[in-house]
């Protein structure tokens, strides 16, 4: 654990119990959507690659506009 994170755990505990509670339970959401977002990000990776090798062979071969 990181020092700040330490520090802000300590300040926490200070608060009282449905505040703590609070706090809890939106890091828990913030670390779940995190992850969320990190698997779809992995899952649709190659995806991406394969969009953006497209345009790139567009682009090499004149397909393509300039934007203006």
């Amino acid at each position: 654990m990181t020092t700040l994170l330490q520090q802000a755990f300590a300040e926490a505990a200070r608060l009282p119990d449905a505040e703590q509670d609070l706090l809890a339970a939106r890091l828990l959401a913030e670390v779940a959507a995190e992850d969320d977002f990190d698997r779809k990000i992995t899952a649709t990776a190659s995806r991406v690659t394969k969009l953006s090798e497209a345009a790139l062979a567009e682009c090499e071969t004149g397909k393509t506009m300039p934007i203006i």
